[in-house]
């Protein structure tokens, strides 16, 4: 099944303004919030396009329905994290290349586990772009002189801030509910389940934690477990090979299958 995408409409012209330019009377009111891209019939045209095994339907869907709302996702997340360096002298082609990468994701989205179409390609789109934006940065970066690579390295670490702070934080939700589903399956020994226990404690409270040293953490966690070194030694690093999968799996998919 191919995902080329065959449409690529452009979005709607600016409505054309007739009449008199005087301004009218002030309305009084709640003030009008900005028109929803992401609609209700986005989410149905989307589990309509899953549902579909005809090629020529699903690309009618995604053409009349599905493509617009994934622009303008496209446009907002550009604009927002300020995802600028990029290979293309147009931001129209990098939106083009977004919605591309969204439409070969679509697949993947799975409705059924509730999780929020909206919610789900904003994440894939963040990731996508984060790593696109990366890598050129990187590139960028060997060709300017000292003075301007030093004024990119501030842009890159606002972009840090600002652009991977919520995706952490999602993943680490997701992270500590896997543990708390899966400790018994993966832990067979009770001092093991102790100990992992502890940290995914600390996971949780990780917004009020002060101990930021590694060592200063080892010997609280075995201060509250009563367990010696070795054995939390043995456990973080289970923990740390389950974290690098567990987060592949969130940037591919967007969640974690819990």
């Amino acid at each position: 099944m191919s995902n080329k995408l065959k449409y690529a409409p452009s979005p709607p012209p600016e409505p054309v303004i007739t009449g008199s330019l005087e301004p009218g009377p002030k309305k009084r009111g709640r003030k009008r919030t900005k028109k929803q891209y992401f609609t209700p019939d986005t989410d149905a045209a989307i589990k309509e396009y899953l549902a579909s095994s005809n090629q020529d339907e699903r690309d009618n869907i995604f053409a009349r329905r599905i493509h617009y709302p994934f622009y303008k996702l496209a446009e907002n997340l550009i604009h927002t994290f300020k995802f600028y360096y990029t290979e293309v002298d147009d931001l129209e082609d990098l939106k083009h290349e977004v919605i591309c990468f969204l439409l070969e994701k679509l697949d993947y989205f799975k409705p059924e586990k509730g999780t929020k179409a909206f919610s789900y390609f904003s994440i894939v789109g963040k990731n996508y772009l984060i790593l696109y934006n990366n890598n050129n940065y990187q590139k960028k970066k060997q060709k300017v002189d000292v003075l301007a690579a030093d004024e990119d390295d501030g842009v890159l670490r606002q972009l840090g801030r600002d652009g991977r702070k919520q995706e952490i934080k999602d993943f680490i939700d997701y992270l500590t509910e896997y543990i708390d589903k899966n400790m018994f399956t993966m832990f067979k020994k009770e001092k093991d389940r102790k100990v992992c226990d502890a940290i995914n404690i600390l996971f949780k409270r990780r917004e009020n934690l002060e101990i930021f040293n590694k060592k200063a953490l080892y010997i609280y966690i075995r201060e509250i477990t009563e367990v010696d070194t070795p054995v939390i030694t043995k456990v973080t690093k289970k923990l740390k090979v389950l974290y690098k999968e567990l987060y592949s799996e969130f940037i591919e998919t967007g969640y974690v299958k819990v």
